[in-house]
């Protein structure tokens, strides 16, 4: 069993995923031994903060053992992918892989003989939506019926939200004049329509009004902050999305959860107040990373 998409996944695994989290984040000591004896293996191509703390001190706390592998100081780089996940999956118990492109993540899993977790492509980001269902489910008591409006690109993480509606019966409305192209699967896409658990629209805060949770993530990927010749685009979509900004303005009055899967940029696609505002769940949601990993990685190894 591996984790490349939650759309791969039955709605059974998902909410078991999550009911063992919170339970792990409740009562850890049960389980500080459940991975004596394990390794996992973290191969990145990209930077990461969160899911590289998750998956390294998650297994650390469950008694196992973790790697970090950057792709650019091992012979990933010289050989080919697939010759080389199969020496890993030999050494390793679990692969966590955080890649650019989603079809180099379906090359690992189809030759790897251990479970590969997809830590982030450039189509779908799971493991944050496992953590941001576990987030939604400890403090609304529920999943099925949660009302979630996505506001911003849509991208990756807008992708596992959708995936995660889909299985557990929560309504996933998306506001987003922009989208990463690289992000569309339109299979995908039309199937979640079908499903009545993905809605479009550009009607903001009628969306927002009639919501539980209100959701954003940046509005530039990692490329345009590192890459000159992107300041262009990354001018113009700045332009673009500014109406879109969470905001005191945008959310006054309203009822809501406000979740960022971070980094934040403030001033951005959230403001500073909004952020630290009482309704805003993002710094627990951050945290839920690490026990979400370890439900994760102890639901693939049947622990």
């Amino acid at each position: 069993m591996h984790l490349i998409s939650l759309k791969d996944w039955s709605p059974a695994d998902i909410i078991d995923a999550v009911e063992e989290s919170i339970d792990i984040k409740n009562y850890p000591d049960k389980y500080q031994s459940a991975m004596n004896g394990l390794s996992l293996s973290l191969l990145f191509q990209k930077t990461s903060t969160r899911t590289r703390c998750a998956g390294e001190v998650g297994m650390n706390q469950l008694g196992g053992h973790a790697i970090y592998l950057d792709w650019r100081a091992t012979n990933f780089m010289l050989a080919d992918l697939r010759d080389e996940i199969r020496v890993l999956s030999s050494y390793v118990d679990l692969i966590m892989v955080r890649f650019l492109k989603h079809a180099d993540v379906l090359r690992s899993a189809d030759v790897a003989s251990v479970p590969i977790i997809n830590g982030c492509c450039d189509r779908y980001h799971p493991t944050q939506a496992l953590a941001d269902l576990m987030t939604i489910q400890e403090k609304l008591g529920k999943v099925e019926g949660v009302k979630l409006t996505y506001v911003g690109v849509h991208n990756n993480v807008c992708n596992s939200l959708i995936a995660a509606g889909m299985k557990v019966g929560m309504e996933v409305t998306v506001v987003a004049p922009e989208t990463n192209p690289t992000a569309i699967d339109e299979d995908f896409l039309e199937e979640a329509r079908q499903s009545g658990m993905y809605k479009v629209t550009d009607r903001l805060k009628d969306a927002i009004a009639g919501s539980d949770v209100v959701y954003t993530d940046t509005w530039m990927d990692m490329e345009f902050f590192l890459d000159p010749t992107l300041k262009a685009e990354k001018e113009k979509r700045s332009k673009l999305m500014e109406p879109y900004q969470l905001n005191k303005a945008l959310l006054e009055g309203e009822d809501v959860l406000i979740m960022h899967c971070l980094p934040a940029h403030r001033g951005s696609e959230i403001s500073g107040d909004i952020i630290e505002d009482e309704r805003s769940i993002m710094f627990e949601q951050a945290e839920n990373r690490l026990h979400s990993m370890k439900g994760l990685m102890l639901k693939l190894l049947n622990k």
